[in-house]
């Protein structure tokens, strides 16, 4: 199944900047963040075009350079950003639908289940096979809306190096508690846009996401409560979730286990389809690539630092589990439509 894939570059809204700059932008071995995921998107067999939306003018500098216009070999379109990111992923459905203008379409019935498969424009260390195992099994679901998360074994060799190895930097990114283990979002998601009945709490829960400070956590549990399906079954498992995050954090891991043990992940993807009205369900791959993305200075600073042995690494990883995938088209033999540079 030929799937559009959206990559996500917007600055606007609860986008986080990196030394001043908007992180897609970063570079990272002499390329743009954005630059290295619609590369990576190149070789996902079920990809089949590209929607990079976000500045447009930048980014259309970024495409117009001779050594990233000779990875592009399938369809690619830039989009103008609008407010935050819900908006931009609404305006991208809408323009990718079949026989759109450059103004994009609302959907008709037939197209309520056109699939869209979203990637944050700032992942350096995606693998096209996790990307496509992802989407294969998305589809497995038949669901509305998948969501991706990497389990935290998938993510050990991004860890800091102690002795008695040479020290060497790393990252330790937060992960979430459920009783089938810990979990980390992937920053892949497989969706139907016109399904999806309360699009709006997907921004709300993305501008929540860090929950490290008192003001988030209390921001999203009242959006919770308050939604006309979310109530109280739904905020007794996030706040389980937060309660076995935070103690996770201070090392209390047995502790963590026995909170985490009341919450089963099938009763969360129940949560969330009630409170986006369809039917949603995480995607767990064992690679992974797609959790690392760039919020911090520090985590810009070691990826880079790390990028070619951890850009190495992860593509053996993805060979060994899943297999080589097929070379991409050479450039120019997809040619792309209005709005490819």
């Amino acid at each position: 199944m030929a799937i559009p894939a959206v990559v996500t570059a917007g600055d606007r809204g609860a986008a986080k900047a990196v030394y001043g700059e908007s992180k897609v932008f970063l570079e990272i071995d002499g390329r743009p963040l954005v630059a290295h995921v619609v590369a990576t998107l190149q070789r996902v067999p079920e990809v089949s075009e590209v929607w990079v939306i976000g500045d447009a003018e930048r980014l259309q500098a970024v495409f117009e350079r001779a050594d990233v216009r000779r990875q592009i070999a399938k369809p690619l379109h830039i989009l103008e950003q609008g407010r935050n990111l819900y908006e931009n992923a609404w305006q991208a459905y809408r323009c990718l639908l079949p026989g759109a203008g450059p103004e994009g379409r609302d959907p008709e019935p037939e197209d309520f289940d056109t699939q869209v498969l979203y990637v944050s424009g700032d992942l350096p260390f995606a693998t096209p096979q996790e990307i496509s195992q992802f989407v294969q099994r998305g589809l497995a679901l038949g669901c509305d809306y998948a969501a991706g998360v990497v389990t935290e074994e998938s993510m050990g060799g991004f860890l800091p190096v102690s002795a008695p190895a040479p020290a060497q930097p790393g990252l330790r990114m937060a992960t979430f508690n459920l009783r089938e283990g810990r979990y980390r979002q992937s920053n892949l998601h497989l969706a139907k846009p016109a399904r999806l009945g309360n699009r709006h709490y997907i921004e709300e829960m993305y501008e929540h996401r860090h929950q490290r400070e008192l003001g988030e956590i209390l921001g999203l549990a009242w959006t919770l409560l308050t939604s006309e399906r979310g109530g109280l079954r739904v905020i007794r498992y996030y706040s389980l979730m937060h309660l076995a995050g935070v103690v996770d954090r201070w090392r209390f891991r047995r502790l963590a286990d026995w909170i985490r043990r009341w919450i089963p992940i099938a009763q969360v993807e129940r949560g969330c389809s009630d409170l986006l009205r369809t039917e949603f369900r995480f995607v767990v791959t064992e690679i992974g690539g797609c959790a690392i993305d760039v919020d911090t200075e520090y985590e810009y600073d070691v990826s880079s630092q790390r990028y070619r042995e951890w850009r190495e690494a992860q593509a053996a990883l993805a060979e060994r589990r899943y297999g080589p995938l097929p070379l991409p088209a050479r450039a120019g033999q997809a040619g792309g439509e209005s709005g490819t540079p």
